[in-house]
């Protein structure tokens, strides 16, 4: 295990700026995203629906430029466009810090902050690959999602921090500004992509690769003195050639299906970020800590990961899939049974260690604090199970030479599935879970897992079609 660490003792410097920006980077991420449904609607004064509709079509835009950014990146290179990546989230999330008017939070803030998300992520995904030899990409990649685990299970503790120390509707000055909770937590967001910036501007040098020969730093490529404009146009053409060979290629077809059908396990995440956060304020009460209990599946999916992966090199990824997008499915059932059942737990020892010993929680113990707490655990075990052999699926699918665009063509059923959660939160929220009025929480949990049961399901129906024979690998 030592010697797998070892191996990245002659990569460049790069690699570790690189590994370093993305915990950063989803720091920064994950501060922002727990808040901005809380945001829209405390801040900016929208309801459950408009707010999920803004983040329908924020979300869907974010993936949409992942899957048009490559072209982009290709014709500037790996540092020019973190930059110019980073630049957009600064300017984005200042916007977001002060703003107060509607139309400048929406159209210069919460907006552009998508575009300069989805250059990161490729960017920082693809710089992986330049700055390691065949020998260090494995463990690298094990790192760095190891780092983006802990940039999410680290954002989910700031996120409790400051709205515990400020209030849920409380507001601090901030040289001379009044900010809210929410807004606070911009700045902080704020501050984590100010740190990556100076770090790539002054330390990440330019032409720099790793391969089995060594280190190398290349001088300016051929054409790198041509205008921008022609080499944008030349490698989107190029990827539109790319693009267009694919719906040729009877491969794709399966993966797209299997990818279409892996969309609602996935969606879970999505439903933590969106509808969760409103669901636990209104049924545990302002200032709960939400965002700890959250941090659960980080920490699970930092330990499981690594040992899941030793212990089934030889299992197929299809059906690591499909038993962890089962379990996954079966853990989000525990939010639709009534609360009552769990109550014995929540007076007993499970209860006190949870809420009392943990959080800190004074009082009788809401038998939610039990069941959000078994309902993430197992949602972790099936997600350290299936997520990444995602990865796997489609080394194993794709023809050789097309992994890549293999890869960038999987954002595709996500940009009208996550258009779809935005929308259907809100209205889940609107209709079984208001701010006021009667909650039928259980219905909105069940129908999220009913909708997420259809992932291994559809896997096992569809097994015969859209499955492949992996290499050294059992059926």
């Amino acid at each position: 295990m030592l010697e797998r660490f070892t191996v990245l003792r002659g990569a460049p410097r790069e690699l570790w700026i690189i590994l370093g920006a993305k915990m950063l980077a989803i720091l920064a991420y994950g501060i922002m995203n727990s808040t901005l449904v809380l945001w829209l609607s405390s801040d900016l004064g929208y309801s459950d629906i408009e707010a999920g509709d803004y983040i329908a079509v924020w979300s869907a835009v974010m993936t949409l430029c992942t899957v048009a950014v490559g072209a982009l990146v290709d014709a500037i290179g790996v540092r020019k466009a973190l930059l110019a990546g980073l630049g957009i989230c600064l300017c984005a999330r200042v916007v977001m810090t002060l703003a107060t008017a509607r139309w400048a939070a929406l159209s210069l803030g919460l907006l552009p902050v998508a575009v300069g998300e989805a250059m990161l992520t490729p960017v920082m995904v693809a710089a992986v690959r330049r700055y390691t030899s065949t020998a260090q990409r494995s463990i690298a990649f094990a790192l760095l999602y190891a780092l983006m685990n802990a940039g999410f299970g680290i954002a989910n503790w700031i996120f409790d921090y400051v709205r515990a120390g400020v209030g849920e509707r409380g507001t601090v000055a901030v040289l001379g500004m009044e900010l809210s909770a929410y807004r606070l937590l911009f700045l902080l967001s704020f501050l984590c992509t100010a740190v990556i910036a100076l770090i790539v501007w002054f330390l990440l040098r330019e032409g720099v690769e790793a391969g089995d020969e060594g280190v190398t730093i290349a001088p300016a490529g051929r054409g790198a003195d041509r205008p921008l404009l022609e080499r944008l146009r030349d490698t989107a053409r190029n990827s539109g050639r790319i693009f267009s060979g694919l719906w040729l290629e009877r491969a794709f077809y399966k993966f797209l299906a299997f990818l279409s059908l892996v969309v609602a396990v996935r969606l879970i995440v999505f439903h933590m970020y969106y509808t969760y956060p409103k669901f636990g304020l209104r049924e545990l009460g302002d200032g709960a800590p939400i965002g700890r209990l959250w941090s659960i599946n980080a920490g699970m999916i930092i330990l499981l990961v690594p040992f899941v992966g030793a212990l089934t090199q030889r299992v197929a990824a299809y059906r690591m899939v499909v038993i962890g997008s089962l379990i996954s499915a079966a853990s989000v059932f525990i939010m639709a049974m009534p609360p009552a059942w769990f109550q014995p737990l929540a007076d007993g020892l499970l209860g006190d260690l949870i809420a009392r010993r943990w959080l800190g929680i004074e009082g009788a113990v809401h038998p939610y604090y039990v069941m959000i707490a078994l309902y993430v655990a197992l949602l972790s075990l099936g997600e350290a199970l299936w997520s990444p052999r995602l990865y796997e699926y489609t080394a194993a699918v794709a023809p050789k030479g097309r992994e890549a665009s293999y890869m960038a063509m999987s954002y595709l059923p996500f940009f009208l599935a996550k258009l779809a959660v935005g929308m259907f939160s809100g209205r889940l929220l609107d209709a079984y879970c208001p701010a006021e009025g009667p909650r039928d929480s259980q219905t909105l949990w069940l129908i999220i897992a009913l909708m997420t049961v259809t992932t291994p399901l559809g896997l096992c129906l569809f097994r015969r079609w859209i499955s492949v024979k992996e290499a050294g690998r059992g059926p």
